[in-house]
């Protein structure tokens, strides 16, 4: 069985599976982390097997809580599960609400709260290949140029991220 995640039906919080969620654009939690050592980022290109946005580079991590799951052990619990990331501190720096066409006639409508967390980029990763096909670190700036020259590299929410929340997702308040 899919895993059960927080959506809202006809206004209720509900469990919904995963792929029902994406396939009716129904608004349900989420949550992004990103990972960085001083001025890089980490990111993750998804697994060739991803059902949606298969092959594409996002932010560290993303993933959908648990039905009744608290957002920042979901961040911890996914870190660990894709990229064998432990012991790592999470801070959360806010919330974002997106829609985004994500292919094949699935649509991502979330409501994600956003944790960066500093780490040296010698970390340790073991990336899980059902989830994670290859990582790499790079700057801000590097990252923006690449998302105008190979948009179709990255995935919808990684442009959005860094087109609309920058300023929350990188301030080093």
């Amino acid at each position: 069985m899919e895993t059960m995640i927080p959506a809202w039906v006809d206004g209720t919080l509900q469990p919904v599976e995963k792929l029902i969620a994406h396939q009716h654009g129904l608004r349900h939690k989420a949550v992004s982390v990103f990972v960085m050592a001083g001025e890089r980022i980490l990111l993750q290109q998804r697994a060739l097997e991803k059902y949606h946005t298969p092959g594409l580079w996002a932010n560290t991590c993303c993933t959908h809580p648990n039905w009744n799951e608290e957002s920042a052990r979901c961040a911890t619990r996914r870190l660990h599960e894709e990229l064998g990331i432990q012991a790592l501190q999470t801070k959360h720096v806010g919330q974002v609400e997106y829609r985004a066409e994500v292919g094949n006639g699935l649509v991502e409508h979330e409501l994600v709260e956003v944790y960066v967390a500093e780490a040296s980029s010698d970390l340790a990763l073991v990336p899980n290949p059902q989830e994670v096909l290859a990582t790499r670190w790079i700057t801000r700036s590097q990252l923006l140029a690449e998302l105008k020259t190979k948009p179709v590299s990255f995935t919808p929410w990684l442009h959005i991220y860094m087109n609309k929340h920058s300023e929350m997702i990188f301030s080093k308040s």
